[in-house]
């Protein structure tokens, strides 16, 4: 790529070790395109900044922003970019001229703020503007359309368009807004769980309700029942759908019956569950017979403590006014910890619309743990129901529903399900999404008829994030299982015995009355295939990393760090089947009582034997770390129930060392005269890391040898062995062994 600058530098010390092209900014005529954050790249740009299509880049020209990436047409220069004209002009550019291209962290926005003309702010609601900028990345001061993104995964649909329509008129595909505010501060992207919001008002006004309807944010049972799919069609939660219609049976149609039995009639239910799993989507379901009247929790939690309490004031005096289902989403952004001197008002009003005959009240959240705690007392939410991320068999179900009137040529769904560990049905919708857009645009280019192939969910799956895992960063796991790793054999059978027979084979384990293990400790020398093993067992298992690095989970501030370790071991239940990889394991959980900062280290080792065997049990969920310092991990760590196998990675042997020359070498074009066998004999101290580095230095000795080099010859290898020296230390090597045979 001749025509690409790499740029090792930036801005931050955060992005100074990330690659930066410089490109050419040309303006995307596309409508496709027009006006929806998306900047078109060669896929060799995208290779090269090290992302995968539909991640986030930084755009710096006279002005920095954010935008998303996708592949340009066939045809582009390899070393242009294609901007539209809101991109570019947010990023302070003219056509033609260079602009800087890097990857960037992106954070879910906990709320963001716009301003607009006056008739956007006086006729769109906060929910429709939120549903408009889905997906959408953006930073303080960029100008955004309300053209939904509509591209990619996370993204908007044409509900959105249909809001906007009849709120504004066509006017709304030319209007355009201005960032004024945004939470976390840098680029954020725009979730169904954020808080958006128009910006402060002019003194002495205030914001005007949507027009069609006298309420802000009250959605009738008639608009709910848009939103409702058949009951059958709720794979994996058929038995809470079942109970909560038992409860509205018994409390709304028959409230005689508890009453003779000494009972009171009134009905609170908290629905809570990952993000979405269909909590909403199920209460809506359940209540398709019946008048619904619901409140947007991030909505009206946005809005000032008179104007909330004036919303759930409006809310339940319509809903006791002929009775019906007060539902509220995302209840936690509307009552959270710690709470508002307003949310004691708003619980007084909940309470009294509980305490109405005829009347329900269904919440549901994501995070309940983060909700008022007085929102469970006994005259308010006496009751909860919880849903669980879907099995593998319940997505393949799921799968099924969602592509019922698809047309398809011989999907394999199983496989799919099999590879979407931790997917909630809005992943698996964002899935067939981006599927679909794979069809279409093959349909389009080769003018045959639309058909969803297998290879598009398959290239999806490439794309598609689960919302569990959003906002971290993963384990890149590719395509090479451990049949691929040809040495460390007995490192290879003790991994697939701890943690693939537990998820391959339950039944045996239940038929034996045997507990699989928790967790496993992989010990070696530096560069002897730890993270490589890892990568290799997540592939072949198929399940979800959380890798972590053992110093990233410490913070100074109290508390912080346990926080850090729970809402791990969290995210790891959330996406199960799933692996947590805790690389220099022996920073995170040294031997307690022997640290001088305060104690925190210790608190992070409780916190982790807390997690591994508390009273929450790990269901599918194993927990893998590595280090070449077991003695400094903490013994309680190493006990049965906790990280009880140990398993030490012996550094490679002749015929080891044979096989990664000859796996590091199938893309290096070696002369006759180099003997791998040999070779790899002579390599006594060299680690896998050290193979694979001697190949690539002795490439590098071709080029300087000439730059039309067509091979790497034996004279070249011998010239890089005088550069990279064997790595391992042999008394390193020694104290690891003998540790071995203690244990």
């Amino acid at each position: 790529m001749a025509d690409l600058d790499h740029d090792i530098g930036g801005a931050s010390p955060r992005s100074s070790l990330r690659p930066h092209l410089t490109l050419t900014a040309r303006l995307n005529t596309a409508a496709l395109d027009s006006r929806r954050g998306v900047i078109r790249l060669h896929p060799e740009a995208i290779a090269a900044l090290g992302i995968r299509e539909w991640d986030a880049v930084s755009l710096t020209g006279s002005r920095t922003t954010a935008a998303v990436v996708g592949t340009a047409p066939s045809g582009t220069p390899t070393g242009t970019a294609l901007l539209d004209d809101v991109t570019l002009s947010n990023a302070g550019l003219r056509e033609d001229a260079a602009v800087l291209v890097a990857p960037v962290t992106v954070y879910g926005a906990r709320s963001v703020t716009l301003s607009g003309s006056k008739l956007a702010t006086q006729s769109i609601s906060a929910a429709t503007l939120r549903q408009a900028l889905l997906g959408k990345v953006m930073t303080v001061g960029d100008t955004v359309s309300l053209l939904p993104r509509d591209l990619g995964p996370g993204t908007s649909t044409s509900e959105a368009s249909a809001a906007l329509a009849s709120s504004v008129g066509i006017t709304w595909t030319s209007e355009l807004l201005t960032v004024t505010g945004v939470d976390p501060a840098g680029p954020v992207s725009v979730q169904p769980n954020s808080l958006v919001s128009w910006g402060a008002m002019p003194a002495g006004t205030a914001p005007a309700p949507p027009r069609d309807t006298g309420r802000p944010v009250l959605t009738t049972s008639a608009e709910s029942r848009a939103s409702a799919i058949d009951f059958d069609d709720l794979k994996g939660s058929h038995l809470q759908a079942g109970r909560l219609t038992e409860w509205l049976k018994l409390a709304l149609d028959q409230p005689d019956l508890l009453e003779k039995l000494g009972a009171r009639a009134n009905l609170g239910v908290l629905v809570s569950g990952p993000a979405g799993v269909g909590k909403a989507t199920m209460v809506r379901t359940v209540c398709g017979g019946r008048r619904l009247v619901e409140l947007d929790g991030p909505e009206v939690g946005s809005l000032r403590a008179e104007d909330r309490l004036a919303n759930v004031k409006s809310a339940v005096a319509t809903v006791r006014n002929g009775g019906g289902v007060l539902l509220v989403t995302d209840i936690d952004a509307l009552l959270p910890v710690p709470a508002d001197p307003v949310a004691t008002l708003i619980l007084a009003e909940l309470r009294s619309a509980v305490g109405t005959k005829g009347v329900a009240f269904v919440a549901t959240s994501a995070v309940p743990d983060t909700v008022d705690a007085r929102l469970r007392a006994p005259d308010l939410c006496d009751r909860e129901l919880g849903l669980s991320l879907p099995d593998g068999t319940v997505r393949r179900q799921l799968l099924e529903v969602l592509l019922r009137d698809v047309p398809a040529d011989d999907l394999d769904l199983a496989e799919i399900a099999e590879r979407t560990p931790g997917f909630v049905v809005a992943d698996l919708c964002a899935l067939v999404r981006e599927a679909a857009l794979r069809a279409a645009a093959r349909a389009s280019e080769n003018g045959e008829a639309p058909a969803l192939r297998q290879e598009d969910l398959t290239g999806a799956l490439g794309v598609i994030r689960p919302l569990s895992r959003s906002a971290t960063e993963e384990v890149s796991v590719g395509s090479v299982t451990l049949d691929d790793v040809g040495d460390m054999a007995e490192t290879k059978q003790a991994l697939t015995e701890a943690v693939l027979w537990p998820l391959q084979h339950p039944d045996t384990f239940a038929r034996l009355g045997v507990q699989p293990p928790r967790g496993v400790l992989l010990y070696g020398p530096p560069g002897c295939g730890k993270t490589f093993v890892v990568r290799a067992l997540a592939s072949s298992g198929r399940l979800s990393v959380h890798a972590v690095k053992g110093a990233e989970l410490m913070d100074k501030w109290v508390g912080s760090s346990e926080k850090a370790v729970r809402e791990l071991f969290g995210r790891a239940r959330d996406s199960a089947p799933s692996l947590i990889f805790l690389d220099e394991i022996d920073a995170l959980a040294p031997r307690r009582g022997q640290s001088f900062d305060s104690g925190v280290t210790d608190r992070v080792v409780a916190a982790m034997l807390t997690e591994l065997d508390g009273i929450e049990p790990l269901h599918d969920v194993v927990v893998l770390g590595a280090t070449n310092r077991p003695d400094l991990i903490d013994p309680a760590l190493l006990r049965p129930g906790r990280l009880e196998r140990l398993v030490f990675v012996e550094p490679p042997d002749a015929e080891a060392r044979a096989q990664i020359l000859g796996t590091a070498g199938k893309s290096v074009p070696l002369a006759d005269d180099v003997d791998l066998a040999s070779l790899a004999a002579d390599l006594e101290g060299y680690s896998a890391a050290d193979c694979v580095a001697l190949l690539r230095e002795a490439a590098l000795t071709a080029m300087r040898r000439s730059i039309d080099a067509a091979d790497v010859t034996a004279a070249d290898v011998a010239r890089a062995r005088e550069t990279v020296r064997p790595s391992l230390d042999p008394q390193q090597v020694e104290s690891l062994r003998a540790f071995a045979s203690a244990r």
